[in-house]
C-alpha cells in the first residue's frame, strides 16, 4: 500500500532526525510529487543530515556538491574527455547523474553554474556538446542555503526558485528535542546504521499513483483563487505563475497519499500553500523593510479566501 511505504520511509528517517516531523512530511510530499526542495535555514540545524537520511531510506544513489564561487557548470553536469586509447571523446558524468542530489549552499556559486541545474530539474536530463543524457528516475534535488549570511552569495534568480516545488525551514529544535539529539548521537552515528526500507523503483511507482489522485473542480478553483490572489495582492510586486498552481495541485495529491486518501481536500491545499507559493513571490521593497515575510503574505491571503466544502466524490 502507498501509505505503508510512505510511513516506513518517514519512520526510518525519524530514527536519525529528531523532532522534525513536519519537515520530513514536506520532503515526502515533494518526493511523491516528483518535485525538488529548497532547504533554507542557518547552519547546523540538520539540512544535510535530513537529505542523507532520505536518500538512504529509499535506497537511492546520493551525491553532494559543495557550491563555491569557482564551481563550473561542467563540475555539475559532466564533460567530455579525449581517450587516447580509443581515439575518441568519452563523456565523464558529473554528480548530477544520481537519484538524490544535495546542492549545498547553492547561493554561493555564480549564476552560470546555478543555471546548469535548470535543465536537470525540469526535464530530468543533461545536454553536453549537443548530446542529451537522461538522468536516473526518480531524480530529486535538495538545495540548501543560509538566509542570514549573505556576504559572497549570489541570490537565486526567480526562474530557478520557481523550479523548486517547496521551500522548507527546519528551525531550531526545542530543548527536549535537543537533549534527545545529544543522547542519540552520544555513542554512535545513527545515520551510519540506517538501512533502506524502500527502493527507487517503488518511489517511481508511488509517483505514478499520485497522478491518479482525484482533484475535484472545487479544489481546482480554490487553488487558482489562492494563486491568482498573489498576483493582485498589494504587497506583491510579482505573484506566483501557473507553475505555482500546478505545483500546489501536485503537492496536494501527494499529501492525500500521506493522509491515506484517494482525493485532495481544500485543507491539503491550505496547509501546503505557504511552502509551495511563498518562495515564488517577490514583495515590494517597502513591505520587506517592514519585516513582513512571504509566508505571512500567503497566510493573509488564505484568511481572506473562503475554503470550499467538498465531498469525497466531488
Amino acid at each position: 500500500m502507498p501509505y505503508d511505504l510512505c510511513n516506513n520511509i518517514i519512520g526510518n528517517m525519524s530514527r536519525v532526525i529528531v523532532g522534525k516531523e513536519n519537515s520530513i512530511e514536506l520532503l515526502m510530499v515533494a518526493l511523491i510529487a516528483d518535485g525538488h526542495v529548497l532547504l533554507e535555514d542557518i547552519p547546523g540545524v540538520g539540512k544535510t543530515l535530513i537529505a542523507k537520511s532520505l536518500a538512504k531510506s529509499i535506497g537511492a544513489s546520493f551525491k553532494r556538491v559543495q557550491f563555491t564561487p569557482d564551481l563550473l557548470p561542467s563540475d555539475i553536469t559532466g564533460f567530455n574527455v579525449y581517450d587516447q586509447r580509443k581515439g575518441e571523446f568519452v563523456f565523464q558524468f558529473g554528480p548530477v547523474m544520481t537519484h538524490v542530489l544535495l546542492a549545498d549552499e547553492i547561493n554561493r556559486t555564480i549564476p552560470r553554474t546555478q543555471s546548469s541545474l535548470l535543465e536537470s530539474m525540469e526535464e530530468r536530463q543533461v545536454t553536453v556538446d549537443g548530446k542529451t543524457y537522461p538522468l536516473p528516475h526518480p531524480f530529486f534535488v535538495m538545495a540548501t542555503q543560509n538566509p542570514i549570511d549573505l556576504e559572497g552569495t549570489f541570490p537565486l534568480p526567480e526562474a530557478q526558485l520557481d523550479r523548486f516545488l517547496l521551500r522548507v525551514h527546519l528551525g531550531y529544535p526545542g530543548q527536549d528535542e535537543e537533549v534527545a539529539i545529544l543522547k542519540r548521537f552520544q555513542e554512535s552515528d545513527p545515520l551510519q546504521e540506517l538501512d533502506a526500507v524502500a527502493a527507487p523503483e517503488e518511489v517511481s511507482r508511488l509517483q505514478g499513483i499520485r497522478k491518479g489522485i482525484r482533484v475535484s473542480e472545487h479544489v481546482r478553483k480554490y487553488i487558482t483563487d489562492v494563486v491568482r490572489a498573489t498576483r493582485d495582492n498589494a504587497s506583491c510586486h510579482l505573484g506566483a505563475s501557473p507553475r505555482g498552481s500546478l505545483g500546489l495541485m501536485r503537492a496536494g495529491q501527494a499529501m492525500a497519499i500521506l493522509r491515506q486518501r484517494e482525493y485532495v481536500l481544500p485543507d491539503d491545499i491550505k496547509y501546503l500553500a505557504a511552502p509551495v507559493l511563498a518562495h515564488r513571490l517577490i514583495l515590494h521593497e517597502e513591505v520587506r523593510l517592514q519585516g513582513r515575510s512571504q509566508e505571512q503574505v500567503v497566510e493573509e491571503i488564505l484568511e481572506k479566501i473562503p475554503v470550499p466544502v467538498t465531498d469525497a466524490g466531488d
